[in-house]
């Protein structure tokens, strides 16, 4: 409201709404400083766990007590998620990735509507140099980040086996470390 007399408050609105960055004044907008968008991130990152934020100003008296007493102050962001594993909450919450695997449109099929395991036969690319263990992004071929994981391959390995079905793993490589590049148990998606 000190920078827009026609700001209005929000006294709730769900942490996954899909204008809530840009009104924030982030991902495009050039009102914001980047305030109130990183706390808008925060409450997106809270809600992924099924947890509730609540943006308020805190010199606010008693503000929790208030709070805890059901008073409506600030924004309530509410999360329509129920919670994620704390592996997979890790996952999403890492900024940098060792690499990228692009994957084709059956594999992000498989992925997204059948929350299946990363195989080697649905892998296209791989780019950047990551080692067994390592946190890697899923793309699809338009580059859009579906995933995350924890790679069982190395690059080098990965580079070997794309569009490989699992059971011809070892013939390619000479061992088998798993059947998937990534377990489903070890990813995290967007979706």
């Amino acid at each position: 409201p000190r920078k827009n007399p026609q700001a209005k408050l929000i006294p709730t609105i769900a942490a996954d709404h899909p204008d809530l960055e840009s009104m924030a004044g982030g991902a495009g907008s050039s009102v914001g400083t980047g305030g109130m968008y990183t706390k808008v991130t925060a409450a997106k990152r809270a809600a992924l766990s099924g947890a509730a934020t609540v943006v308020a100003w805190g010199g606010e008296p008693d503000i929790l007590v208030r709070l805890k007493q059901g008073e409506s102050i600030g924004t309530l962001f509410t999360s329509a998620h129920s919670r994620v594993a704390a592996r997979k909450q890790w996952l999403l919450g890492h900024v940098q990735t060792a690499g990228s695997l692009t994957v084709d449109s059956g594999a992000v099929k498989a992925l997204t509507e059948q929350h299946a395991s990363l195989l080697p036969v649905g892998c296209i690319r791989a780019d950047g140099h990551f080692h067994r263990g390592e946190l890697v992004a899923i793309l699809d071929t338009d580059g859009k980040e579906i995933a995350r994981g924890l790679t069982n391959y190395s690059s080098g390995e990965t580079a070997k086996i794309l569009q490989t079905p699992s059971e011809r793993i070892a013939e390619k490589l000479g061992y088998a470390h798993e059947d998937e590049l990534i377990h489903r148990d070890n990813m995290a998606s967007h979706w």
